[in-house]
């Protein structure tokens, strides 16, 4: 019984990882296109993630809800507080992943793949601790 539940708890942080990897990426990429353009369009978006406007529509209207942009129609989509807030997490736990993969000799290319999966499904557990190898290896060499 006790063997179920721990599985029953790992689906469920899968599937809420899940639920908030797209609003992370989402997030970071508006933020991304506001510090170099000044804005973010829903086309910007759908380019980027090459998907349709429809798609990107939708999408941004369930970060709406979820109070992370503010948007009108045919207007530029901002960042709320704390979709900033978001965008800076998923940005420094995308940033820590790929440092340690790379620290581990994994070359740039490969781990900026990896580590755009692993950053929504890492726990903060593992995250502190590949900061503190990664710590260990700048002070170490």
């Amino acid at each position: 019984m006790a063997r179920r539940h721990k599985a029953s708890e790992q689906h469920a942080r899968t599937r809420s990882d899940h639920a908030t990897e797209l609003a992370e990426d989402y997030v970071e990429a508006i933020d991304d296109f506001v510090n170099a353009r000044g804005q973010c369009r829903v086309t910007d978006l759908a380019e980027h993630f090459g998907v349709s406007h429809v798609t990107v529509n939708r999408t941004v209207g369930r970060l709406q809800k979820g109070g992370w942009v503010t948007t009108e129609p045919y207007a530029p989509i901002e960042l709320t507080d704390e979709g900033r807030r978001l965008a800076a997490v998923a940005r420094k736990r995308h940033e820590v992943v790929l440092q340690f993969l790379m620290s581990l000799g994994i070359s740039e290319s490969v781990a900026t793949i990896d580590a755009e999966g692993i950053e929504h499904h890492v726990s903060d557990e593992t995250l502190q601790a590949m900061q503190r190898f990664i710590d260990d290896r700048r002070q170490h060499g």
